[in-house]
C-alpha cells in the first residue's frame, strides 16, 4: 500500500508544480496585456493609428478599426502646399496621414493581421523597430510623427508588453500605402499646366 502512494503522491506533486508553474505563465502573460493596454492608452498609440471618425461630440477614434493604420479604401488628394513660415506639418481629418517636409506618411496597421499589419513579426522585430527608428530595425526610416525615439527608450519589458497587447487585439485586413517621398508629395501638390 505505501509503495503505491508514494508514486501517487509523487505525481500529484509533479502536478500540481506543473500546475502552478503554467497557472504563473499565463498570468503574467495576462499581466503583460494588460500592462501593454495601459501604455498604448498612455502612449496615444490611439491618437495616429486608430482612424478616426466624426462622433456625436466631435471627432473620436473609430474603435471598430482599432490600431489598424490608414485605411486602404482612403486615397489621399494632394496633400496641401503649406505658405512659408513656421508651419511645418498638415494631417488628414482621419489622423491617419501627415504631410510635412518628409514627404507623406501613414500610420501602419498595428493588428496581428499576418499580411498587412504585425502578424508576421516577432517580438525582437518589434524592438528592434522601436529601438532604430528603422523598419523591421533595417528597412526604410520610420517617417513623423511617429515618435520612436521616445518609444525606444521604454524598458524590454515595456516594449514586450506592448507586443503583447498588440498580438490579443482583432486582427484587421488592412494595407496602408507606402509613403511619398518629398519629391513626389510635391510633384501631386503642385496644379496641372
Amino acid at each position: 500500500m505505501k509503495k503505491r502512494i508514494v508514486p501517487v503522491t509523487l505525481g500529484g506533486a509533479a502536478i500540481l508544480l506543473a500546475a502552478l508553474v503554467l497557472g504563473r505563465a499565463s498570468a503574467q502573460a495576462g499581466g503583460d496585456v494588460a500592462r501593454g493596454k495601459y501604455l498604448v492608452t498612455v502612449g496615444g498609440c490611439n491618437d495616429c493609428h486608430t482612424p478616426w471618425k466624426l462622433g456625436q461630440n466631435g471627432p473620436e477614434p473609430d474603435m471598430t478599426r482599432l490600431l489598424s493604420g490608414h485605411p486602404e479604401q482612403l486615397t489621399m488628394p494632394p496633400a496641401p502646399t503649406l505658405a512659408k513660415g513656421p508651419w511645418m506639418t498638415t494631417v488628414a481629418g482621419s489622423m491617419t496621414a501627415w504631410a510635412g517636409p518628409w514627404g507623406v506618411s501613414f500610420t501602419a496597421n498595428l493588428t496581428p493581421d499576418p499580411e498587412t499589419g504585425l502578424g508576421k513579426w516577432t517580438e525582437k522585430d518589434f524592438i528592434d523597430t522601436l529601438r532604430s527608428g528603422r523598419h523591421l530595425g533595417r528597412g526604410r526610416a520610420i517617417l513623423p510623427p511617429m515618435p520612436w525615439q521616445n518609444y525606444g527608450t521604454m524598458t524590454d519589458d515595456d516594449l514586450r508588453a506592448v507586443f503583447a497587447y498588440l498580438r490579443s487585439i482583432p486582427a484587421i485586413r488592412n494595407r496602408v500605402p507606402e509613403p511619398r517621398p518629398p519629391a513626389v508629395a510635391a510633384a501631386q501638390g503642385k496644379p496641372a499646366r
